[in-house]
């Protein structure tokens, strides 16, 4: 214990990193300033290795803000050190009862570096990617990035199109021919003028003939009645509107560029890290979910099993037991990374409609323990996530089964799922969390029409029995279970 030095050091973004240097007791032997350059942290590895045997091993702790924390950790991996990269959260409780009614970058790095010494069983030395490791990474981080700008620009551009036409048409998706439309004649003025001959020659050149010109009609309607409601309303700058609008359809086809820039050297990092392409295997992990999935788990061995990798995804609930009381139904974690997270939530809405296995527990969750759907999602994409952990860490591809095990095609996964976990519209209504009346059932639509008598008002007989409880338990009892 006596030759243990563990090393917090509280980065700084553009100010000098702040350094404590403990004993394995606990006790702070140096405090110091850093900068990322290789005199510096040599400085700090001196000071922290004075008086300790030959081979002694720093443990250096730090937490991620930004980028600044991976020059730390290339200089002092490559000597041989271990470098522990915590949760912001993590350090955050530890420092909450340190620091009291005071912050300092001091008590910070001090924080840090007492972590192992509290809760040495939750920390994990931090292993660096091989190169194409790495360059899969950040070409995951940068398509996602780029995608999420994109669809801030759409949500923009749809803000602003309704502000100049209420009537907008852009109902759906938008298109390539839209952004040509609304790059030249977001305004309502200029598109009456264009006519619809000279729109739907552009509607059609920009689609490359997958929209046919009628578009044009639709955007030449939705102008004329913006004319018509604001009447020539000077408050309406609709060329001021335009040019804002014309700004950013060019700010979101240059992002596209650059998301099929990415993409494509996405591609070619993913066929180096997985060759066989077993993330893609999955169901529901396809072109992005699967480079996605490699990126953010890294080196599958660095959790012991399925169940580990599920519980650093963050889609497990929260522990809240007391005494003999264990309660149920805990929101999850959502610890980790939020893109691994995104991703297998997005992947189990379409495998739950490929794997019979997948499909069961959502019908378990939908039916009998009464989540809604997105409640249900994340109990199948934790079921995703060990099935992922299980596939990448044996080096063997997905097989889709039945749930007694047997191997079964597409399209047998397709009618099982059918027949068996299909969950039935009233009870997808009564989950729902959207306002709006609820899928009606048979009985009641039958009701309504005549065919059958209505129940009694009173919500009991005089005999004491309750019609409509008995009427829910002959429900239950009529609704298939799983096996």
């Amino acid at each position: 214990m006596s030759d243990r030095r563990l090393v917090g050091i509280d980065l700084g973004i553009a100010s000098a990193h702040a350094v404590r240097i403990l004993n394995g007791e606990g006790v702070t032997l140096a405090k110091r300033k850093a900068v990322p350059t290789v005199a510096s942290l040599s400085e700090i590895e001196s000071v922290a290795l004075a008086g300790t045997s030959a081979g002694t091993r720093l443990e250096v702790v730090i937490e991620p803000p930004g980028p600044a924390w991976l020059p730390i950790a290339v200089f002092f991996i490559g000597r041989g050190h271990l470098v522990f990269r915590v949760s912001s959260a993590e350090s955050a409780d530890l420092r909450r009862y340190l620091s009291r009614h005071a912050r300092t970058n001091g008590i910070d790095a001090d924080t840090l570096a007492r972590i192992p010494l509290v809760n040495p069983s939750g920390v994990r030395p931090l292993v660096l990617p091989e190169a194409d490791a790495a360059a899969l990474d950040r070409r995951v981080r940068a398509t996602d990035r780029l995608t999420r700008a994109i669809a801030e620009h759409k949500t923009r551009i749809k803000a602003l199109v309704r502000q100049v036409m209420p009537m907008s048409p852009l109902t759906g998706k938008m298109t390539r021919a839209d952004m040509a439309v609304l790059e030249r004649w977001a305004d309502p003025n200029l598109l009456v003028k264009a006519g619809p001959k000279r729109v739907g020659a552009v509607i059609v050149a920009a689609s490359k003939g997958h929209t046919s010109g009628d578009r044009a009609l639709e955007w030449i309607d939705a102008a004329s009645a913006a004319l018509d409601l604001y009447g020539g309303n000077p408050a309406v700058a609709f060329a001021e509107i335009a040019a804002e609008i014309a700004s950013e359809v060019r700010l979101m086809r240059v992002t596209m560029d650059e998301l099929d820039l990415h993409a494509t050297a996405r591609e070619l990092a993913y066929a180096h890290v997985d060759p066989a392409g077993l993330a893609r295997s999955l169901p529901g992990l396809s072109d992005i979910g699967g480079p996605a999935l490699v990126a953010t788990m890294g080196d599958p061995t660095r959790f012991k099993t399925g169940k580990h990798f599920r519980s650093f995804t963050g889609l497990t609930p929260r522990a809240s037991e007391t005494g003999d009381s264990d309660r149920k139904g805990q929101p999850i974690s959502k610890s980790g990374s939020s893109l691994l997270r995104t991703t297998l939530v997005r992947a189990a809405d379409t495998a739950r409609k490929q794997d019979p296995q997948l499909a069961r527990i959502y019908y378990v969750q939908m039916v009998e323990r009464g989540k809604n759907h997105l409640g249900a999602l994340c109990v199948v994409a934790a079921a995703l996530a060990e099935r992922a952990w299980t596939v990448i860490n044996r080096q063997s591809a997905y097989i889709i089964c039945d749930i007694d095990g047997s191997e079964v095609t597409t399209e047998q996964a397709a009618t099982i799922i059918a027949e068996r976990w299909s969950v039935p519209d009233d009870v997808r209504g009564r989950r729902r969390s959207k306002k709006g009346k609820a899928p009606q059932t048979g009985a009641k639509r039958r009701h309504q029409r005549g065919d059958l008598p209505r129940p009694e008002s009173s919500t009991t007989h005089a005999s004491g029995v309750n019609p409509n409880r008995e009427r829910t338990q002959r429900t239950h009892r009529l609704t298939p279970q799983p096996a």
